[in-house]
């Protein structure tokens, strides 16, 4: 990493020589360096670490994204490095995302991590709230200006190419102008994802891929297709109908990683393969639990108890158990459908809740029309049902009834913690402020009072140890004019 002033990197960044045409550009890099990938894993925050990368690449993905980094973090911060960029020989192609809003803070993160990726991809696309806060992602689509020099830098100083991964506009004329001036700057690969910066949440609807069509027929570059991927089927549907060169899945990928093949293998096999992929390239315990949360979706809403268990999980060891218990539940209800198929568990889904397959979110259209309908409906005892809290926190005590669902939450975890205050220890508090007083202080004092009142009145204090009226004063012994004034203190 670059070392001085921002200004003094700012102009070694500026004079050094200009790489773009030492590397492949376009269709020559997808074709050379990325084996011309066509199954993408997209990047996606603690989700696409090295080991669900690994399980993804064992079924079929063919290129990879590193999570999202936050370039200003990853140049200041050694530990975060190591920490969140791991890879190994078989996790190639790779591509590694930033997020930033500084030319110059994305090109020193991004020297620090070219030799471990084939390109470096700008995080263009992100809808969150912590986005805006942090002024990244899809919150800078309207700052051309900026967004030009940091790709245009980067093609110029990086060693591998760069690439961009961004929503649409409403317009589809303005997403395609922003995607060819993306493509001036210097963007050799381009990731359209077909939603628009507001479609997110329970508003994520259906993504366009009018807009992911017209991008590609205006652009000379790569475009993977983001958006609408389910199944294998909706990947060859896409390529038909948009013409893109690759199609990138992310929640697709975490119902079932097997999407790329084309299979739904059941949710405890992929979830076993997964825990010895973490064995193999360890992660922190809440990436494993976000997977296994993803794979076993449809089955935990009837088996509520697992639930419990990955969600309280803090080991491997844990994580391993959860699984297991979920394969045998699993088997068991497959022998009961096989002894009395009248037996369903939810219908309404496309396979058996045993099977990996997507989770199909809701009209927002539908949302709005419920939502109406519950504001027009009397909801004043709703504060206090308790059933309609996400986890049953169990039979509660009339003590227990009146807490708020954090108390409740802690009482489960912690059931001899009292929340009563009158049992709580009562001090009195200082004469000068509201912190407790000393127990033992001479004044009644806290002890930043006491000190200050102490040595301000020359007293002591034996509680708090203060002795500004007995300790020794000073002398000093002067040897006269040719010998130095010595400041000692009497023992």
């Amino acid at each position: 990493m670059a070392t001085g002033t921002p200004a003094t990197q700012s102009t070694i960044c500026e004079n050094q020589p200009d790489k773009s045409s030492e590397k492949p550009k376009g269709f020559e890099f997808w074709h050379t360096k990325l084996n011309s990938a066509k199954y993408v894993v997209a990047p996606m925050v603690d989700q696409s670490e090295l080991a669900w990368r690994m399980l993804s690449r064992k079924y079929g993905a063919q290129l990879c994204y590193t999570p999202m980094l936050h370039a200003s973090v990853f140049t200041r911060n050694q530990t975060y490095r190591e920490e969140s960029l791991t890879t190994c020989e078989e996790d190639r192609p790779l591509i590694v995302q930033f997020c930033a809003n500084d030319p110059q803070t994305l090109l020193q993160a991004a020297k620090l991590a070219e030799k471990y990726c084939d390109a470096i991809d700008i995080n263009l696309g992100c809808p969150q709230k912590i986005a805006k806060k942090g002024h990244y992602g899809a919150f800078l689509q309207d700052e051309w200006d900026l967004l030009y020099k940091m790709v245009d830098l980067c093609n110029r100083q990086l060693s591998v190419p760069v690439t961009c991964k961004i929503r649409v506009f409403e317009n589809v004329e303005k997403t395609v102008k922003y995607a060819q001036m993306l493509e001036k700057a210097g963007c050799q690969l381009l990731t359209v994802h077909g939603r628009t910066r507001e479609q997110k949440g329970p508003m994520t609807g259906l993504a366009s891929w009018k807009h992911i069509k017209a991008v590609k027929e205006n652009v000379s570059i790569p475009v993977f297709a983001n958006g609408n991927i389910q199944y294998l089927e909706d990947v060859d549907r896409c390529v038909k109908e948009t013409g893109v060169n690759g199609v990138m899945s992310a929640e697709g990928n975490l119902h079932n990683p097997a999407l790329f093949n084309g299979i739904n293998p059941p949710i405890w096999e992929v979830a076993e393969e997964y825990m010895k992929m973490v064995d193999a390239y360890p992660c922190p315990m809440s990436y494993i639990r976000g997977h296994l949360f993803k794979m076993f979706h449809h089955a935990i809403q009837i088996h509520a108890d697992i639930r419990e268990e990955v969600a309280k999980g803090k080991t491997v060891e844990c994580f391993k158990m959860a699984t297991q218990l979920m394969r045998e539940r699993c088997l068991r209800d497959i022998e009961r459908i096989k002894e009395d198929p009248t037996i369903t568990y939810k219908p309404s889904l496309p396979h058996p809740y045993w099977i990996c397959q997507p989770y199909v979110r809701p009209d927002p259209s539908e949302l709005n029309t419920q939502s109406k309908k519950q504001k027009g409906e009397n909801n004043s005892d709703s504060g206090s049902d308790k059933s309609k809290l996400k986890r049953p926190l169990g039979e509660l005590s009339i003590e227990d009834s009146n807490l708020s669902k954090k108390k409740l939450k802690k009482k489960m975890r912690y059931p001899k913690k009292c929340f009563d205050v009158t049992w709580k220890i009562k001090y009195e508090r200082c004469g000068l402020c509201a912190n407790p007083k000393g127990q033992k202080c001479c004044y009644g004092l806290c002890r930043n009072c006491c000190r200050n009142k102490a040595f301000v009145e020359r007293l002591d204090c034996i509680g708090h140890r203060f002795t500004f009226k007995s300790r020794p004063k000073p002398y000093k012994n002067e040897e006269g004019p040719e010998g130095p004034e010595v400041t000692a203190v009497a023992n």
